[in-house]
C-alpha cells in the first residue's frame, strides 16, 4: 500500500505547499554551501512509523541529502531516543524538516494508538482494523501507520469490497426490496474474490442477511449483550465485525464477546502528532 510513488504524492505537494517560491527564510539568511546534521530525536515514548516518508521528504527536499533512518517501523522507543539521523546543505534540511516532521508525527501518533488497541485486546480473538476515516490525501500513510501499530486494515476504499451500510439500506427499504434479495443479487453481479459486508443495528436484520449469503457482517452499536446474542445467531456463517463507541476502555470487553473483527475509526481521526524533534548541527 505504501509504495515510492504513493509516498512522493504526497511529499511533493506537501512541499509545494509549505515552499510554493522558495524558503525566504533559509535563501536570505543562510550562507551558500552551508551544510548541517540533524537528529530526529523522540520527546516522548511511542511506536515509529514512517521511515521511509522521512528519508523521501529529506530526498525531495535536496536530492543531495544522505538520510539514516534508525528504526524499524513498529519498533517502540522512549523519550530521548534518535530516530533518524539526516544530513546535506542547510538550506534544503531546513526545507523538509517541517514537512518530514508533520507526516512521521502523524504516523507514529497513529502507530502508537494502534499498538495500544492491540494490547487491549490481547489473548483475545479479535482483531483490530482501522476505517476510511482518515485524513483525505493521506490515506496510505495512516494505514501503513496502523499497520506499524499491530493493526489491520479495512478496505482501503469504496473500489475494493462490498460494504451496505445503513444508508444503503435505508435506500432498499424505501423501494420496497428486501435486504435477502439484494444481498443475493449483489453476489451475483460482483466477482467472486470480492468481499461482501453488510451492516446492521438490530438483531432481527441478521437472518436476512445471512440468507443472502454475506462474507462478513458488521454489528453496529450494539451493546455487549446485543453482540454476544448475535455472534450465537451467526454460528461462525459469516465473520463478525463490531463497530461504533468503540474506545480504550471498551475495546477489551468487545473482544471478549468473541467478535472475529473490531473496526476503530479513532486510530485515524483522533490519533494526536506524536511529540519529534529535529535537532540540528551546524557545521561551517
Amino acid at each position: 500500500m505504501l509504495t515510492p510513488q504513493a509516498i512522493d504524492r504526497v511529499v511533493i505537494a506537501a512541499l509545494a505547499e509549505d515552499a510554493p517560491w522558495g524558503d525566504a527564510t533559509s535563501d536570505a539568511f543562510l550562507p551558500d554551501g552551508a551544510t548541517a546534521t540533524a537528529q530526529l530525536v523522540a520527546r516522548e515514548p511511542g511506536v515509529f512509523s514512517g521511515g521511509e516518508v522521512f528519508s523521501r521528504t529529506m530526498l525531495a527536499a535536496d536530492e543531495s541529502t544522505t538520510t539514516a533512518v534508525l528504526l524499524e517501523d513498529g519498533e517502540h522507543f522512549e523519550a530521548g531516543a534518535v530516530l533518524a539521523t539526516v544530513s546535506g546543505p542547510a538550506r534544503g534540511v531546513l526545507l523538509g524538516e517541517r514537512v518530514a516532521l508533520n507526516l512521521v508525527q502523524r504516523m507514529s501518533g497513529i502507530a502508537t494508538v494502534a499498538a495500544r488497541y492491540v494490547d487491549a485486546v490481547a489473548d483475545t480473538r479479535a482483531r483490530i482494523v482501522d476505517t476510511r476515516k482518515t485524513t483525505p490525501g493521506l490515506r496510505a500513510l495512516e494505514r501503513h501507520a496502523v499497520r506499524s501499530g499491530g493493526g489491520g486494515n479495512h478496505r482501503f476504499s469504496l473500489s475494493d469490497a462490498v460494504l451496505a451500510k445503513d444508508n444503503h439500506l435505508a435506500v432498499l427499504t424505501a423501494s420496497g426490496v428486501s435486504l435477502t434479495d439484494a444481498i443475493i443479487r449483489a453476489r451475483a453481479r460482483i466477482s467472486h474474490t470480492t468481499h461482501l459486508e453488510v451492516e446492521v443495528d438490530r438483531l432481527d436484520q441478521i437472518e436476512p442477511v445471512l440468507a443472502g449469503g454475506v462474507d462478513t457482517i458488521m454489528l453496529d452499536n450494539f451493546s455487549l449483550d446485543e453482540l454476544r446474542a448475535g455472534i450465537a445467531i451467526v454460528a461462525g456463517r459469516a465473520l463478525v465485525e463490531a463497530s461504533g463507541g468503540v474506545n480504550l476502555e471498551t475495546v477489551r470487553a468487545i473482544a471478549e464477546t468473541g467478535v472475529d473483527i473490531i473496526s476503530v475509526g479513532a486510530l485515524t481521526h483522533s490519533a494526536r502528532a506524536l511529540d519529534l524533534g529535529l535537532d540540528l548541527q551546524v557545521e561551517a
